[in-house]
């Protein structure tokens, strides 16, 4: 499916198509991009394990977390494992190019996977984070949700590496991403 445009609208059309996907494919694991908890909330009761990704604590400003308390404990509530840390394609290069200017590898391969789309790119990203923090099982495919910039506009089937393997990651499927971003 490819929306004619980017952003949060797509939520529900992204919602349906990756609920049909994983039921096809007999996928049991999503991993969701969600700053707020909005959209991974949209993903529980739905018979599948919930993984939400978040920005981490300081990315809006110093000392900021913005996941909204009363979301992040409905989440937990329905069994939805959060992980708010540093993303893997940012992190320490990102604060050598803020620092000293200047371009680095991490921040390379984040542009180039941004030629799909941000939200394939943050999919991309995201598995391979909860695969990292041991959220979801090695060597088995799941559903990564992502957005440009709120809510869920793409979505892919991936099989994800380790970071420390991360070019052994297996993009299966692209299930939904905008076509203009």
């Amino acid at each position: 499916m490819y929306f004619p445009e980017a952003g949060k609208i797509n939520t529900p059309k992204t919602e349906e198509l990756v609920l049909a996907k994983a039921k096809e494919l007999g996928i049991k694991h999503v991993v969701v991009a969600s700053c707020s908890g909005e959209t991974a909330l949209k993903f529980l009761d739905k018979g599948l394990n919930v993984v939400c990704v978040t920005h981490h604590v300081g990315f809006a400003g110093p000392g900021i977390d913005e996941m909204d308390p009363e979301n992040r404990a409905m989440l937990e509530k329905g069994g939805c494992k959060i992980l708010t840390t540093t993303h893997l394609l940012a992190g320490v290069d990102r604060s050598l190019k803020n620092k000293f200017g200047g371009i680095y590898p991490a921040e390379i391969m984040g542009f180039t996977l941004r030629l799909f789309g941000q939200g394939v790119k943050v999919s991309i990203e995201i598995a391979s984070m909860a695969l990292d923090a041991g959220l979801i099982p090695y060597g088995e495919e799941v559903i990564a949700v992502g957005g440009t910039a709120e809510g869920a506009d793409a979505a892919i089937v991936v099989t994800p590496a380790h970071s420390n393997n991360f070019f052994e990651t297996k993009v299966h499927e692209i299930i939904c991403k905008p076509r203009n971003w």
